[in-house]
């Protein structure tokens, strides 16, 4: 009887209040009932809820007389960490960190990282300074952090070959079947500062001693410049080779047993010739394999570019570089002429000029 008398007093009070108070009341009332409809298993609260009520609690003094579902100091709560919230992403900075370096500038500071390992962060940064690049010392370390120990070593072996290569030559064998199925055994002679070849000659008896010794007197004549030929512990490579090379000044290096890697620059070259040229052809006799594979020594050495050179030619100047054009096109008064190399297995190109009419 009192519940329905205080109910009763209610609904007579209601015709008493402004429009603005019972409208606001009539939408907390139906928003709360929204929230008591949504049961999964019970009635959650979303985000779009909470901030209904922050705004209801500063547009309505009397918001927690019809706040059933929630306590008043949960509203409060939400209503203070949306105003945490709210400075804090006024407070952020407009632009984080220190000012951003230029894109060309830091594929600067990599180049200099990458082409000088023993170069620490000052090193590099008075390097910019004297490009006029006003970088601080602290970005340029950041670009060290990535440079792992072994990077080091690796880039001081490189140079270290790269400083010691022109003295250094290797010599090898290798075999080719004939038509008539006889085995021809291959010896060579390559520098390793240019891959150039020195020295190449065919034989059927390879294990003649006479015969490889004659080799090394021509490869290697008495005002040679080279200090080092690397061989493999080939039974044909006896002490009377080791002797011949040692009498003109060169220290034989003999690789380790069953690792043809350590030899690379001979195992590489013997590679392209296979695929260049004894891959494709028949092979009659003995003078017709020495034919052949020194007119493709010829090329090599001449005509073929090698991307170790940069690309180069190994009887090309150490110093020089492949002619580029400054425009991207064929000018309109040169032709490309080809010349057919092995039989046109490949081709050897070169610009001439068009000769003008009158």
């Amino acid at each position: 009887m009192i519940a329905f008398l205080i109910g009763l007093l209610a609904c007579l009070g209601a015709f008493f209040r402004s429009r603005y108070n019972l409208g606001l009341e009539i939408l907390t009332l139906r928003q709360q009932l929204g929230v008591l409809k949504r049961k999964h298993p019970r009635a959650r609260l979303r985000i779009q809820d909470r901030i209904f009520w922050t705004l209801l609690r500063r547009l309505w003094p009397a918001w927690s007389h019809v706040l059933v579902i929630v306590k008043p100091e949960t509203v409060v709560a939400w209503h203070r960490a949306g105003f945490r919230l709210f400075w804090r992403l006024r407070s952020l900075p407009r632009s984080l960190g220190r000012p951003t370096i230029d894109s060309e500038v830091r594929a600067l500071i990599r180049r200099m990282v990458n082409e000088n390992p023993s170069w620490g962060a000052p090193r590099i940064h008075g390097e910019l300074l004297k490009l006029g690049l006003d970088v601080s010392e602290c970005s340029v370390s950041r670009y060290l952090q990535h440079r792992s120990p072994s990077d080091h070593a690796r880039q001081l072996w490189c140079a270290f070959l790269r400083n010691h290569r022109d003295v250094i030559a290797a010599l090898d064998f290798f075999t080719v079947p004939t038509l008539t199925f006889r085995v021809l055994y291959c010896f060579f002679v390559i520098e390793h500062g240019r891959r150039r070849i020195l020295h190449f000659n065919v034989t059927e008896h390879s294990s003649s001693s006479s015969w490889i010794a004659q080799q090394l007197r021509e490869a290697f004549p008495e005002s040679c410049p080279y200090r080092y030929a690397i061989l493999d512990r080939d039974g044909k490579f006896d002490e009377e080779a080791t002797d011949l090379l040692t009498a003109s000044s060169i220290r034989p290096k003999r690789i380790t047993p069953a690792s043809p890697w350590q030899n690379g620059v001979a195992e590489r070259w013997i590679g392209s010739c296979r695929r260049d040229l004894l891959d494709h052809v028949l092979i009659f006799n003995e003078a017709h394999l020495r034919r052949l594979v020194k007119d493709y020594i010829c090329y090599y050495n001449r005509g073929r570019p090698h991307s170790s050179l940069g690309p180069g030619r190994p009887e090309a100047a150490a110093s020089s570089r492949l002619k580029r054009l400054s425009e991207q096109r064929i000018p309109s008064d040169y032709r490309v002429l080809a010349k057919p190399i092995l039989g046109g297995l490949h081709h050897e190109y070169r610009l001439e000029r068009v000769a003008v009419r009158a």
